[in-house]
């Protein structure tokens, strides 16, 4: 007598892990990273360029969801590990002549030891005394970044000399992009795996109940200084890609704003939550271009009040992001899974 199967079981923990769950979704997945290695050579530049900035976004959020989302500890010092790493790797290339494969890892190792000192006092603090540490170190690194001229340039900043292989120069939109995307893809890949592995499992325990977790025997410090280096690591590889892709640093770059953009993108997307770092990574890096876009037609067609109508795109940023968190708390990765699960479930979703 034939059996059949209703639905997609797991029998082992291992196929529980598993990264793709089923034939369909590695399909899909092929086919969806084919897609975008494939949409320069349909879409304009300015797409493109807009996409590049979207997969820096994606490595500077995954780096500081691993920490915040992942470890529960809050950092407010993420865009001033990618101005250690974009400084950095500008400074290895023009100074010590490394090549940018070479550079590019080095600038990331360079911003993970200064992340790792930043993050010394997780040993003792936590929650909001934790978030002004890292508070304090950013501000302090803006100082560095504004004042180290012989790295950083100072106020005027310093240029960022693109990738090399041979003769071939990465210094086109196009090119920018593939490299950008390749880096984001690895870092998905990278996050994904790690979050299966020992230490992120580790990393979880901390998160949920430290208490517990230190019982069993994890270390709570090490792990949290693991994660804060982790992660400025991240962000030194997003900020070296940074540097690539606008080709001159400033320190105007790495100011307390962008970290906060880059707190907002895992809590609209949603903490701990690899898909939450993407989601977020596009929706924040695309929602200001929007509001541009729609505060100018408006503008146009109420010429007298333009400038009135382009003052309050700041201020309707703000309300938006405040009526998302209220409406979708989860984040938007919560939303994908409710999505995912009504159409597994279609026509008996209820």
């Amino acid at each position: 007598m034939s059996v059949s199967h209703c639905g997609d079981f797991k029998e082992t923990y291992r196929d529980d892990m598993k990264v793709f769950q089923t034939p369909f979704v590695r399909v899909a997945v092929g086919l969806f990273v084919l897609l975008l290695y494939t949409t320069p050579l349909f879409s304009s530049n300015y797409v493109t360029s807009t996409m590049t900035t979207i997969a820096i976004a994606v490595i500077g959020a995954l780096g500081i969801n691993i920490v915040t989302g992942f470890t529960g500890q809050i950092s407010l010092g993420q865009g001033a590990f990618m101005g250690v790493g974009a400084f950095s790797c500008s400074y290895f290339m023009r100074v010590a002549h490394l090549p940018f494969w070479v550079a590019m890892p080095a600038a990331g190792l360079t911003a993970a030891a200064i992340g790792m000192i930043f993050g010394l006092p997780s040993a003792r603090l936590k929650g909001l005394y934790l978030a002004i540490a890292t508070l304090a170190a950013q501000f302090i690194l803006q100082y560095v970044f504004m004042h180290l001229d012989a790295v950083t340039g100072g106020s005027n900043g310093i240029p960022s000399p693109p990738p090399e292989i041979g003769s071939f120069a990465f210094d086109g939109d196009r090119s920018k992009y593939y490299l950008t995307l390749t880096m984001a893809i690895g870092a998905v890949a990278f996050t994904t795996n790690l979050l299966r592995s020992r230490n992120g499992r580790a990393f979880i325990a901390v998160r949920d109940h430290h208490l517990s977790a230190e019982i069993m025997g994890v270390n709570l410090f090490k792990y949290r200084l693991i994660s804060f280096s982790v992660s400025a690591f991240y962000a030194g590889i997003a900020g070296s890609l940074w540097g690539v892709y606008t080709g001159y640093i400033s320190a105007e770059h790495f100011m307390i704003d962008e970290s906060i953009k880059y707190l907002a993108m895992i809590i609209i997307g949603g903490l701990g939550s690899v898909i939450g770092s993407i989601l977020g990574a596009i929706f924040m890096t695309l929602l200001p271009q929007a509001l541009t876009v729609g505060t100018g037609a408006l503008a146009s067609i109420f010429p007298k009040i333009g400038f009135l109508i382009m003052s309050f795109k700041d201020g309707v940023f703000g309300i938006i992001i405040i009526l998302f968190l209220i409406f979708e708390p989860d984040g938007l990765a919560h939303r994908w899974r409710m999505i995912k699960a009504y159409w597994k479930l279609y026509p008996f979703s209820y």
